[in-house]
């Protein structure tokens, strides 16, 4: 009898839900929210809210579209953390009132370790190509830069991290700061795409061993700017483009050099990205010339997985009931989760 597997996510400001049959995808159902750009970034009660009203109408049409009735589920796997509590309140809710009417189990599932395997959604008729365990996925996303050795499906272990803002949140701040608008990373690529990413330098951390750091080129850029716009008030303007080449390519150049150390010190070949700043150009086709010229096997999720999606959860929710994992309906959301 097949397994089959609806992923819940709901961590942040998009409502997903996914169907798994024996691992492969046939479903994958995205509710984004529009409504945050008007402020800049994501409103924590704005997103519960608009979780409250496209959770029932996602898990229907990704149903719908994977050609299963709801009594053919066999488990239900969430979102349990980390995220933004309500938002997370609002997919485990829906999670246990499913679990309970239709008497199926619930599998947990760390928002992170969906995206570090999410290079393992199968899709119908593609071909397979799946790092081998064991793996580095450098994860990097709005709230979250780490470096991470990927034993198993279930076994984790952080040999790097941030110890302040994350890469997508100083994306995120320098577009805001050079008035971008919000989300700063598409932006800031598509800018940088046009600009010559040597023709400004600003100042890179000296963290030791395989942590980073971000804030400080948020203070580099700023005072940057403030400086050339005193002498040049059109200064943004005439060289945004280049201001976006090269604030971009200082972010990567931090991250590869870490993501290059940890190759080294491991020796492990078996490369990989994960989370929404995975879907930047720049960092892919860095990631990719230096796997070529160190001899690693490189794998880039598709750009539909490296945003939050319920398939990256399902994946994970499916390894976890494989291994005989269930979640007691007296769990709770968190919004923070201190390891995998």
């Amino acid at each position: 009898m097949a397994d089959i597997i609806l992923g819940i996510e709901s961590s942040c400001d998009d409502t997903s839900a996914a169907v798994l049959r024996d691992g492969v995808l046939l479903s994958n159902v995205i509710a984004s929210q529009q409504v945050h750009k008007d402020f800049g970034g994501v409103v924590p009660e704005l997103a519960s809210r608009a979780h409250e009203q496209n959770i029932v109408p996602v898990v229907s049409e990704a149903l719908r579209k994977a050609g299963v009735a709801p009594e053919d589920l066999t488990a239900v796997a969430f979102t349990r953390g980390p995220g933004l509590l309500g938002s997370l309140l609002v997919g485990t809710s829906f999670a246990k009132a499913l679990s309970l009417s239709l008497d199926i189990p619930m599998v947990m599932v760390n928002h992170l370790q969906g995206h570090i395997l999410a290079n393992f959604v199968r899709q119908p008729d593609k071909p397979v190509d799946e790092p081998e365990f064991p793996y580095l996925c450098l994860l990097v996303s709005g709230g979250n830069s780490q470096i991470v050795k990927v034993k198993s499906p279930l076994d984790y272990e952080i040999l790097g991290q941030t110890i302040d803002d994350a890469v997508g949140e100083a994306f995120d701040k320098c577009s805001k700061m050079l008035g971008l608008g919000y989300p700063g990373g598409p932006v800031i690529d598509k800018l940088a795409k046009l600009g010559d990413p040597n023709r400004f330098h600003f100042a890179k951390p000296n963290i030791p061993g395989l942590d980073y750091s971000f804030s400080g080129i948020k203070t580099s850029l700023l005072y940057f700017v403030r400086d050339e716009m005193a002498k040049d008030p059109e200064f943004l303007e005439k060289n945004k483009e280049d201001l976006c080449a090269s604030f971009q390519k200082t972010l990567i150049d931090i991250l590869m050099q870490k993501l290059i150390r940890a190759a080294k010190e491991t020796r492990i070949r078996q490369i990989t990205i994960g989370g929404g700043v995975s879907a930047n150009s720049g960092l892919r086709e860095r990631l990719v010339a230096e796997g070529k010229k160190r001899g690693w096997k490189t794998f880039l999720p598709e750009f539909k997985f490296t945003t939050d999606n319920a398939a990256m959860i399902a994946v994970a929710g499916w390894f976890r009931y494989k291994a005989g994992e269930r979640t007691p309906l007296d769990v709770a959301p968190v919004s923070r989760m201190a390891d995998y």
